[in-house]
């Protein structure tokens, strides 16, 4: 797949004049100030059909935003993760419903979060231990400290567990979050959480290879994701992307210097959950090979019955139903999960455009991806403006986005 080359929209059942449309709302994000710059790719049998880049990837600097922007893509990150322990998982060296003990025995007997009072928290025995799909499916009952919605978000703050900013290792950080008690019991609830970091360490942990280097060398490598990484090397920082978020006065301000930022050199720790950077092309790579059930220009990485599992809800009704209403800012009524990815269930409940069994995620600077199995469409929308939850960007992309199919 070359996403470089622009298809006629008609030739793949898109329409021109509705594509524009995108365009316009693209310019009047810019031009109001919510956006410092953004991309949008549609990709539709296989063929980029709409690349569109506007604004500024680092204002400062009057740097535009092009096709070949690198930007942190954060949580979308996780499903690259997800296809790196599913491709271990295809070798036979576990099941899904295995405890995750049997590889990390820091893991054994947690304790969960019960309630509590004047900074005391009470805890009470797990009922299981946490298994490889309660990872992939966020329910295993582990959190993140950003959340700051419970006492165990604060102790994750307490003791450092923040797989963005440590200067500890992989497995130093998982095992000091192994020690820390549980949101709720394993399988029990949907929370956003470590739990991608954690695969990433599983991953290093039985293929016996660092999670960066597995990652590159059995994902990244394989797709032609040149751009794609866990830091920005030298000579590639002319095409980083600022960091912001929305100041006082509504408009972008400055969080991580390209320049400056602690993604321009390695580090200790390669996160799972939220340490890549990409770029469109890159990204929209992965994207295509998920819609190709798990090949890409003569490179298979999953068996095709792999991508349908991963892809379809793997929860007990949608995330409502899991305690989750509302994630970011989008409702969650009639969207699932599944090994990595949520999972549209039904978009009259979601109260959206699109298709059951599209599947899609997101990172905090408001990147966004879906993929359409159904429609064989795939977008990716880049942008650098943290938290995601500042425009409902993602949804009014996917409207503009629908409509324009016309066949």
């Amino acid at each position: 797949m070359d996403a470089t080359r622009i298809a006629r929209p008609e030739d793949v059942g898109l329409s021109s004049r509705r594509l524009a449309l995108i365009e316009g709302w693209m310019q009047r994000l810019v031009a109001d100030g919510k956006l410092p710059g953004v991309l949008t790719m549609v990709s539709r049998r296989g063929q980029t059909a709409w690349l569109a880049c506007h604004g500024q990837a680092d204002i400062a600097r009057a740097a535009p935003m092009r096709p070949d922007t690198i930007v942190r893509i954060y949580s979308m990150t996780k499903p690259l993760a997800s296809v790196a322990i599913m491709m271990l998982y295809e070798e036979g060296h576990f099941q899904l419903d295995d405890p995750i003990t049997r590889f990390l025995p820091c893991f054994a007997d947690m304790r969960v979060c019960v309630g509590g009072a004047r900074g005391k928290i009470e805890t009470a025995p797990a009922n299981r231990d946490i298994t490889f799909r309660d990872l992939l499916t966020h329910t295993s009952g582990l959190t993140y400290g950003f959340m700051e919605a419970s006492p165990v978000d604060a102790l994750y703050r307490e003791h450092g567990v923040d797989f963005q900013t440590s200067d500890a290792t992989l497995a130093e950080l998982v095992e000091k979050a192994a020690a820390l008690p549980l949101l709720a019991q394993p399988g029990s609830a949907w929370n956003y959480s470590i739990a991608t970091d954690v695969l990433g360490h599983l991953v290093a942990t039985i293929s016996g290879q660092s999670f960066a280097s597995f990652l590159h060398e059995r994902v990244i490598g394989p797709l032609g994701m040149k751009d794609t990484g866990f830091h920005v090397p030298p000579e590639k920082l002319a095409r980083f992307a600022a960091n912001y978020t929305r100041g006082a006065d509504g408009r972008p301000m400055l969080i991580d210097d390209p320049q400056k930022s602690r993604f321009g050199a390695p580090r200790a720790i390669a996160s799972g959950g939220g340490g890549l950077v990409s770029t469109a092309g890159d990204y929209m790579r992965f994207c295509q090979m998920m819609l190709n059930k798990g090949t890409l220009s003569g490179t298979r990485l999953l068996g095709r019955k792999t991508v349908e599992l991963m892809t379809m809800n793997h929860l007990g009704g949608d995330m409502a139903d899991m305690g989750q209403a509302r994630f970011s800012e989008s409702p969650y009524t009639g969207i699932g999960f599944g090994l990595g990815f949520s999972v549209m269930l039904d978009p009259a409940k979601a109260q959206i455009l699109g298709t059951p069994g599209e599947y899609a995620w997101g990172g905090a600077a408001s990147t966004a991806f879906w993929i359409d199995p159904a429609e064989e469409l795939a977008v990716v929308m880049l942008t650098q403006l943290t938290p995601s939850s500042t425009y409902p960007i993602r949804r009014e992309l996917r409207v503009l986005t629908y409509q324009a199919i016309i066949d």
